[in-house]
Order: C-alpha cells, then sequence, then structure tokens
C-alpha cells in the first residue's frame, strides 16, 4: 500500500503523521486489496473555527476509488471522524464485492 499524507497550509509533524498512519491500518486490517491511499490535511482560514482543521483522503483499492472528508475544529478529531467513514466505506464495497455469488438453483428429481 502506498501512503502519501500532504498539508496545505500546514507542517506534517512526524507525530501526525504517525497518528494518520495508526487510524489507516485499521483499513487495511478490514481490506487488504488497498493500493494507493492519499491524505490531505487542511486548514482553512474562515470564520467557522469548529469547521476550520480539514482531513481528506482518496483511498484506491482493487475496482473502484473511495473520497471521504471531514471538517472539525480539532484535526485529530477530523481524522478519527474521517477515518469512520472510510471504515464504513469500506467494509461495505468488501460485502458487496463478496455477496454476487448465488446459490444454484436445485431441481427437482422424479
Amino acid at each position: 500500500m502506498n501512503l502519501t499524507i500532504s498539508g496545505h497550509h500546514l507542517e506534517v509533524t512526524p507525530a501526525l503523521r504517525g497518528y494518520v498512519q495508526s487510524k489507516l491500518d485499521r483499513i487495511t486490517r478490514h481490506f487488504d486489496q488497498v493500493v494507493d491511499v492519499k491524505v490531505l490535511l487542511t486548514v482553512d482560514n474562515m470564520k467557522e473555527k469548529e469547521k476550520r482543521q480539514r482531513a481528506e483522503c482518496n483511498v484506491r483499492v482493487k475496482g473502484c476509488d473511495l473520497f471521504a472528508e471531514s471538517s472539525h475544529a480539532d484535526l485529530y478529531a477530523a481524522v478519527d471522524e474521517l477515518t469512520d467513514k472510510l471504515d464504513r466505506q469500506v467494509g461495505r464495497y468488501k460485502t458487496k464485492t463478496q455477496e454476487h455469488h448465488h446459490a444454484t438453483a436445485k431441481r427437482e428429481t422424479e
């Protein structure tokens, strides 16, 4: 899995990088076909303080791309909310890809 963490108007510290990696390990534990993950951490100059810190993530899995974003006053809380959203999306994608097998029709013998 390729992991890219970048910051916009923000320096990505080693502590923040480690936190994001530990949170994204949960997604790869649930679904092992993750190819590429790109995380963008942003600090906006908005008037609303509760939505100032933003985290976005693009996850490329085998077959499709998943996207989630989250805004919060605290960047760590935004990352938590982001990983929860991605975990739900990956879980839905995993069940959708595994449930395409149907049981064969039973024949009656006469």
